[in-house]
């Protein structure tokens, strides 16, 4: 849909008031990412809007195939944002003038907008981030080094990463910001980053073995000198 029809007959599209907004989360260098997109001088959260005849969960994995290109991305609800000044907008606007776009306070995504928070783990070298039709930049950054955000983006973002730490200890969640395959040293040393916290190697091998869900591969990794572990993978 161009911008022009999307702008002047989005509500025909929509559901009117409600979008989706997403804490696309990495892991790269021994630090857990999050995905922006900047708008103007600040930057958002990727999200989209829900079409009239799609369940919301179909919208949420359009949303990130279209932001990723991931087909099957992992995603898990977070939370309800809807504070009762959350509309875009003057960043909205900001945009049109500086593109030299006709701007109407009649458009509807100049409404107020209630927000479905979702966040979603990924493998970030295999994921291909996309800008938005409105977006200037996309780029990843450190949760301990975000940058302005406009809204409440910031702290839906902060909520996630939160979320997560308490999320790991309930469930298995950290190998979907792994490859397909990896080290039990790999996952070990991503568990911690999520939490925070130094965990015992030995014990924390012990404990994910004993689940069951992971399948050991014949092959070794070589990764030091003297050390080849081996690669697991989630059975299927």
């Amino acid at each position: 849909m161009e911008i022009k029809n999307i702008l002047e007959n989005g509500a025909d599209y929509f559901l009117s008031n409600l979008s989706i907004d997403l804490v696309i989360i990495g892991y790269k260098d021994n630090k857990l990412k999050c995905l922006l997109l900047q708008l103007g001088e600040k930057w958002v959260l990727p999200g989209g809007y829900i079409k009239l005849e799609e369940s919301v969960d179909n919208a949420v994995t359009r949303i990130l195939k279209e932001r990723t290109l991931l087909n099957e991305p992992h995603f898990k609800f977070l939370s309800v944002f809807g504070n009762e000044d959350r509309k875009f907008t003057d960043e909205f606007k900001q945009y049109f003038d500086r593109n030299g776009l006709e701007w109407s306070n009649d458009y509807w995504i100049n409404n107020r907008f209630v927000t479905l928070a979702y966040y979603s783990l990924v493998d970030i070298e295999n994921t291909h981030p996309i800008p938005g039709e409105f977006d200037d930049a996309v780029a990843w950054f450190d949760f301990d080094d975000l940058p302005e955000m406009w809204l409440d983006h910031k702290t839906i973002a902060t909520t996630a990463r939160n979320r997560l730490k308490e999320d790991v200890q309930k469930e298995h969640l950290t190998y979907n910001l792994l490859p397909d395959e990896f080290t039990m040293p790999e996952l070990h040393r991503l568990h911690q980053t999520v939490l925070n916290e130094k965990l015992d190697r030995s014990r924390f091998q012990k404990k994910i073995l004993s689940t069951g869900i992971f399948e050991r591969l014949p092959k070794l990794k070589k990764e030091t000198p003297g050390s080849n572990p081996y690669q697991y993978r989630l059975k299927e």
